[in-house]
């Protein structure tokens, strides 16, 4: 093959679409430009020959004469030079371009040929995708949504600023398993506990697709944002629904207390006049004989007395409290507390303070509190072994010059919670859980406490205080 003629080189030149410039490397006068070159300036060679920086140039201070007689000098010196340079064309149009200055030593001369291309448009486009860019950067970094991206092996390959600042700094990269507090990785939407390790979890609300951006980004993408506060509000008013509910049935019962004490005055009533007359009519009699009808009459008594508190408990009347001491109330109920405990062959302890304990209080209602928690106690301990039922009453004063009363047992323990108080916890098979329920209402209702706590080595300790009483 016959190698190619100089005016061949020519006609190549001529063809490529790159704009080229030669400038004597002595005094940088433009010597030639190809076609390319001449379109895009709107000159002819020979009107390009004669001009200089100024005449050719966009007027402003980066693209001077000594600027560009500096660009030329750097790729004279060092063989090459790139810049952006700004030509403006013969009807004033000012055009951006990327230019490589480049030494090249001809036969006749050292020139300096500078290659050029219109980058004003690629410039304004890129322009748009960094601006654009900007804004998507900032947009995610303040979403309130958090953005993973995982691989088939659920590592995190992408996470926006927004999940970093949920979920921590070293979520990228991270097997996102260790930050799922609800099993396996989530795969659909729906609701999931998400912390990273050894921190507290919280709820997010989250959706899961499959996103492929060329090869560059490709897995299941996560979105999540945290719905903690929404989750503690729905089971705020499930709670609540709950406690309505319970006092929608305590106020049912309330109904049913004030005729079943209505209905059950007058037979009471009765039975104690016939129990008076047949203690009567015996006399000095048979003494085991008075004794059952003394007993029956203090029930009687008792029963009565618990009514009429009811009626004005439930009815919702003024309190009839009076100063009395706590020690004589658990007296008064240590009768039928005994009763129950030889039921079940349990051995009570009562252990009460040698001091009186002043408190004001409805007496009947205080009472029925203690024989609550001790009848719990006692039920409590009839499925322990026989050797082990045990169950201890003990009052005390306590510091603000109040008074405490605690029943211990050696049975189960408490369950876990603390919601033993609020009428839907009972042990017992055919419980209704109101018991303790009414005890709390009754206590609170005399300005004190009650509450509930494990017992050593084991069983439940519950325990209710009353406040001083006041001059």
């Amino acid at each position: 093959m016959d190698p190619l003629a100089p005016a061949d080189f020519r006609e190549l030149t001529q063809a490529l679409k790159y704009c080229v410039l030669l400038h004597d490397a002595r005094t940088y006068q433009i010597l030639w430009a190809n076609r390319a070159a001449c379109d895009l300036l709107g000159w002819t060679v020979d009107e390009l020959r004669p001009l200089k920086a100024p005449d050719m140039s966009k007027n402003a201070r980066q693209y001077s004469r000594e600027l560009g007689h500096r660009w030329l000098g750097q790729a004279v010196e060092h063989g090459t030079s790139a810049t952006e340079w700004c030509y403006r064309s013969k009807s004033g149009e000012e055009i951006l371009t990327e230019a490589i200055a480049i030494r090249v030593d001809l036969p006749v001369r050292a020139v300096v040929m500078v290659q050029f291309r219109d980058i004003a448009e690629e410039k304004a486009i890129r322009h748009d995708l960094f601006r654009t860019e900007s804004r998507l950067r900032t947009f995610l970094g303040s979403l309130a949504e958090g953005i993973v991206v995982l691989d088939d092996a659920d590592r995190v390959v992408f996470a926006s600023e927004s999940a970093t600042r949920l979920l921590g700094d070293g979520l990228h990269g991270a097997d996102f398993a260790d930050y799922c507090r609800d099993g396996a990785v989530p795969a659909r939407e729906g609701r999931y506990r998400f912390a990273a390790p050894g921190s507290t979890p919280r709820w997010y609300a989250a959706t899961c697709q499959y996103i492929e951006i060329e090869s560059d980004l490709r897995g299941r993408m996560l979105l999540f944002y945290d719905i903690t506060d929404r989750v503690r509000a729905e089971e705020e008013h499930r709670r609540d629904t709950q406690h309505l509910d319970h006092l929608a049935r305590y106020n049912a019962m309330g109904d049913m207390a004030m005729a079943i004490a209505h209905e059950v005055s007058q037979p009471l009533a009765a039975a104690y006049n016939f129990v008076e007359g047949a203690r009567g009519r015996l006399g000095s009699g048979d003494e085991s004989v008075v004794w059952g009808l003394d007993n029956a009459v203090r029930q009687i008594e008792r029963a009565r007395r618990i009514l009429g508190s009811l009626r004005q408990y439930v009815g919702r009347l003024e309190p009839s409290e009076r100063l009395t001491d706590l020690n004589a109330i658990v007296r008064d109920c240590a009768y039928f507390i005994e009763l129950r405990a030889q039921e079940h062959t349990v051995a009570v302890e009562l252990d009460l303070a040698a001091e009186p304990l002043p408190v004001r209080c409805e007496n009947v209602l205080i009472g029925q509190v203690v024989m609550n928690l001790a009848f719990n106690a006692i039920d409590e301990m009839a499925r322990c072994p026989p050797l082990e039922r045990r169950v201890r009453i003990a009052t005390r004063p306590v510091a603000d010059g109040g008074v405490e009363l605690t029943v211990q047992d050696r049975g189960r323990g408490l369950p876990p919670g603390d919601r033993i108080f609020d009428g839907v916890f009972t042990s017992k098979e055919n419980g209704s859980g109101i018991g303790l329920a009414l005890s709390h209402r009754i206590i609170t209702r005399h300005g004190g406490h009650i509450d509930a706590g494990p017992n050593r080595p084991r069983g439940a300790v519950f325990r209710f205080t009353l406040p001083a009483v006041k001059a």
